[in-house]
C-alpha cells in the first residue's frame, strides 16, 4: 500500500512582530495562504521498525536533519508504531526560501502516516504534533488561508483571498530565519502591517485591497542584510506586478497579479538575472 501526500508551499500576506516572548520566540501576527508550488511525498510501510528517506534532491538532508524524518520519527513514537515506513521525497519548492518547504513536508508527513497507519488522529491532534516541529507545521497541516498568532501555532482559518496568479522568484542565497529574527529589534519596527485591514480586503474579496495591504517588518532587516532581495523587489514591481512583497524571513519575493497577459513578461524578465521563478496559482 502506498499513501501519497501534497506539501504546498505557504506564503505570508502579511507578518507582523508585536514583541519578544519571554520563552525566546517572537509574539506574531500573520496572515498566510498557499499557493500551487508543492512538494509530493509517496509514503509505504516497512517491516522493519525503522525510517527510510530518498529524494532526487541531492542538497537536502535524509537523516534526522530533515522535518519529515522528525515528524515521522515522532508519530511513531508517540502513538507506539512498531513498523517501519519508506518516504520518497520529490522536491519541488526551493529550500530556505521563507517559503515554508520543510515545514509542509513535515505536515504531509503527520497526515499521510496517519493514514497509512490508519491512526485515526483527528486535524487538531495534528497540529498538536505539529508545533512541536516548527511553528509553520500546524499551518501546513490543514492549509487554506489562515491568521497566526502567538509564535504561529494559533490559528483562525479565514475566507480564500481572491484567485489570481503568483510569481515567484529566489536568489541564489539562503537566508537564515533565526538570524533574521535574532537581528530584528520589534521596537524599532517602523511600519506595522494591519491584520484587521488584510483581513477585511479578503473578506470582501478584494485583489486591490489586498495588494495594497501586503506588509512583513522581516523586509527591514532581511533588505538591509542582502540588497539584491531589495533589487529583485523592484524590479519585480517594475515589470507590473500588482503587489509584492517577500514572504517569510526572504529571499523568495512574490508578487501577486491579476490579468494572465502579464504573467509572461514578469516571469520573463525576472529570469533574465534569477534562475529559480516560478508561476503558479493561489491554492484555494
Amino acid at each position: 500500500m502506498k499513501i501519497y501526500e501534497k506539501a504546498p508551499a505557504k506564503i505570508n500576506l502579511m507578518l507582523d512582530v508585536l514583541h519578544k516572548r519571554p520563552d525566546g520566540y517572537h509574539e506574531v501576527e500573520m496572515i498566510m495562504t498557499m499557493v500551487d508550488l508543492a512538494d509530493r511525498l509517496e509514503m509505504s510501510a516497512l517491516p522493519r521498525d525503522t525510517i527510510i528517506i530518498s529524494s532526487q534532491a541531492g542538497y537536502i538532508p535524509l537523516d534526522e536533519k530533515n522535518l519529515a524524518f522528525q515528524a515521522a520519527k515522532l508519530i511513531k513514537e508517540r502513538y507506539d508504531v512498531r513498523s517501519g515506513v519508506y518516504i520518497h521525497l520529490d522536491k519541488k519548492i526551493p529550500v530556505a526560501a521563507g517559503l515554508a518547504g520543510g515545514s509542509s513536508d513535515a505536515a504531509a508527513t503527520l497526515r499521510g502516516l496517519n493514514r497509512l497507519w490508519e491512526l485515526g488522529i483527528p486535524d487538531e491532534e495534528l497540529m498538536e504534533l505539529g508545533a512541536e516541529l516548527g511553528s509553520d507545521v500546524p499551518f501546513c497541516v490543514t492549509g487554506g488561508t489562515a491568521l497566526a498568532t502567538g509564535r504561529g501555532e494559533k490559528l483562525t482559518p479565514l475566507a480564500n483571498p481572491p484567485q489570481c496568479w503568483v510569481v515567484l522568484a529566489k536568489l541564489p542565497i539562503n537566508v537564515s530565519t533565526a538570524e533574521i529574527y535574532g537581528r530584528l529589534r520589534s521596537d524599532q519596527i517602523h511600519v506595522h502591517p494591519s491584520a484587521g485591514r488584510m483581513r477585511d480586503a479578503i473578506e470582501r474579496g478584494s485583489f486591490a485591497g489586498v495588494c495594497g495591504e501586503l506588509g512583513n517588518v522581516l523586509e527591514e532587516v532581511t533588505l538591509r542584510l542582502y540588497p539584491e532581495v531589495a533589487h529583485l523587489k523592484d524590479t519585480m514591481i517594475r515589470l507590473g506586478a500588482d503587489g509584492v512583497l517577500m514572504s517569510g524571513s526572504g529571499p523568495t519575493v512574490f508578487g501577486l497579479v491579476s490579468k494572465e497577459s502579464k504573467v509572461p513578461r514578469i516571469y520573463n524578465g525576472l529570469r533574465g538575472f534569477c534562475k529559480e521563478v516560478y508561476a503558479v496559482r493561489l491554492l484555494t
